[in-house]
């Protein structure tokens, strides 16, 4: 395959939510085309009729199966699946046939990850509880990578809006589980790997802020003492290494230190610790990044957006955002890697 361009799988998601209209949008875009060679996978007649919807033209030609999308082309092309009949989907409706399309759409292109063949992996929005009609062991995206992959472990997922950058210490688990989980091993784990993958996304230095897990960095052992005994040794740690990080600092208002430059990160010690921070400074723009897989694995921060499936609003800044993010780092490791 041609060296000039990263490869990127785009798999569509969830065809009742705005899946459809995104990828239609996000591949109508001429500094996307621009930016990668993507095989779009998912059924072509769900991608039509997001075109009708997003008003644009459907010219992503079609080959016949994932072996012939590998084959050099100077453009985009489309696997059709032909997984989803879009008379059995009622927009804006959970059902197991749309989850069942977005698990193999997923699926083939992990699959593509998995044996070497793209650079990079996206997809549009997924609805978990649909996919889990269909496959009732999805969890979510990392733990049916690891499926698929036989991987364990070795996931970090990010936020980034408004070239901020958010990891997390603990992810999808119940908040009463937090606090069990922030241990030094963890947290240096969460440091070590998202300076890794900033560089990877071109930062020559990351400048990383580590948040407090209990109110006001824990008032000095008044509030909880993980700051003094687990967050703030591994932040001393991660300086003696050479990394450029620095906390714990109270969670309520590091975001503003990072939205006024004084750091490229920040890692929280949960979820939503960070999440509402990051929703608030840019929702419309806002990507998920997955490190620590063969490829990175990119998508739009927010969700299927049921409540205006199908009237052709649906903002594709995210979506956007995310491919040209995917590129970047998939131009990166192609650049770095023998040809394939």
């Amino acid at each position: 395959m041609s060296r000039s361009l990263p490869t990127i799988a785009l798999a569509m998601g969830d065809p009742a939510g705005i899946s459809p209209e995104l990828t239609a949008k996000v591949m109508a875009l001429p500094d996307i085309r621009a930016a990668a060679r993507f095989i779009v996978i998912g059924d072509r007649r769900l991608f039509e009729a997001g075109a009708r919807t997003a008003g644009t033209a459907a010219d992503v030609p079609v080959v016949s199966s994932l072996d012939e999308a590998l084959k050099p082309t100077d453009g985009p092309v489309f696997v059709d699946m032909r997984n989803c009949d879009p008379a059995a989907i009622a927009v804006g409706v959970v059902s197991r046939e749309g989850g069942a399309a977005a698990v193999q759409n997923f699926r083939a292109a992990i699959d593509l990850a998995g044996a070497g063949h793209i650079d990079a992996l996206c997809f549009t929005p997924f609805n978990k509880g649909a996919m889990r009609l269909a496959h009732p062991t999805y969890t979510d995206e990392i733990v049916f990578l690891d499926e698929v992959l036989g991987t364990e472990g070795t996931a970090s997922e990010y936020n980034i809006m408004n070239g901020i950058w958010n990891a997390r210490v603990t992810s999808h688990v119940p908040l009463k589980g937090v606090a069990e989980l922030i241990t030094r091993a963890n947290i240096d784990r969460a440091i070590a790997r998202t300076r890794t993958n900033m560089i990877t996304a071109g930062f020559t230095e990351p400048r990383i802020a580590v948040a407090a897990l209990n109110p006001h960095a824990g008032d000095g052992g008044n509030f909880g003492r993980e700051e003094i005994e687990v967050i703030g040794p591994a932040v001393e740690a991660a300086k003696a290494e050479g990394y450029s990080v620095e906390g714990p600092f109270p969670s309520d208002t590091v975001f503003l230190r990072a939205r006024a430059g004084a750091f490229d990160a920040v890692l929280t010690m949960y979820h939503d610790q960070g999440q509402i921070a990051m929703k608030l400074i840019g929702f419309d723009t806002g990507v998920t990044l997955l490190g620590g897989y063969p490829v990175p694995i990119a998508t739009p921060a927010h969700g299927t957006a049921y409540e205006i499936a199908g009237q052709g609003v649906a903002n594709v800044g995210a979506t956007r955002q995310a491919l040209l993010l995917a590129a970047e780092m998939g131009r990166r490791a192609r650049e770095a890697t023998p040809a394939h």
